[in-house]
């Protein structure tokens, strides 16, 4: 191996140790723009990316949260994630897709980190920090939607919409529920769950009446919401022969 070879690895090896302060640390590597980044603000409402744009890169979540919506060709519209600070928004770009499937839109004011498909796989080589960070996030996407999936299979709607508030909420971080800044329409989580607007409305008011939930300019998820999915629903008896 030539000298030259050997000096261009060692510095691809410190600058990739984590430590703070230092652009392999992931609190450090979002907080401005370089080659291959940029931070971007957006009102309330702006579409990030749109259903059907070139997929080229990848979102980071800096700030507030991002609605993932997919429109039929009859301009039917489904929520199918809300995703929040620290998340990463776009990244079927790495498995070749060419075109985005869905649209992404902030929900409040957002700040992104906009970082195009050749930097994040550059970073997946060359950052060990950002690559840990990465997949531990697409792994946690994964398992996510498996629990999506069993969760619209074999719970009762009430169920589903307090795990979906729960979430929302960030439950089981820091052991502790924080307030959900965003305005989230009883529309959009019954669209979430696979439910009518009606039947939101209903345990909406339930959970508030049972102290599980507060309105106070904003939604806030009490984790007392969690007896809720630990409840055992009565069983139907089948008449006797």
């Amino acid at each position: 191996m030539s000298r030259a070879s050997r000096s261009k690895r060692a510095r691809r090896s410190q600058n990739s140790t984590p430590g703070k302060g230092t652009p392999s640390d992931p609190a450090v590597f979002f907080t401005k723009a370089a080659p291959g980044r940029d931070i971007s603000n957006y009102s309330k409402k702006a579409v990030i990316f749109a259903q059907g744009d070139a997929a080229d890169a990848v979102f980071y979540i800096k700030k507030s949260r991002v609605k993932v919506a997919v429109v039929s060709k009859d301009g039917k519209e489904a929520v199918i994630a809300l995703m929040g600070p620290d998340e990463f928004v776009g990244e079927g770009c790495l498995t070749g897709q060419q075109k985005r499937l869905a649209t992404a839109s902030a929900m409040t004011e957002c700040e992104t980190v906009r970082v195009t498909k050749a930097e994040i796989q550059r970073l997946l080589i060359d950052e060990p920090a950002f690559s840990q960070m990465f997949v531990s996030h697409i792994l946690a996407r994964n398992a996510r939607i498996e629990e999506d999936l069993v969760d619209q299979l074999f719970n009762s709607t009430e169920k589903r919409l307090a795990r979906l508030l729960l979430l929302l909420a960030n439950f089981g971080k820091e052991g502790r529920t924080e307030p959900i800044l965003a305005k989230i329409s009883q529309e959009t989580l019954a669209e979430m769950i696979g439910t009518t607007r009606s039947r939101v409305s209903h345990f909406m008011n339930k959970f508030r009446k049972m102290g599980f939930i507060d309105y106070n300019g904003h939604l806030e998820v009490h984790n007392s919401l969690v007896g809720v999915l630990l409840t055992d629903q009565p069983r139907a008896v089948s008449p006797s022969k």
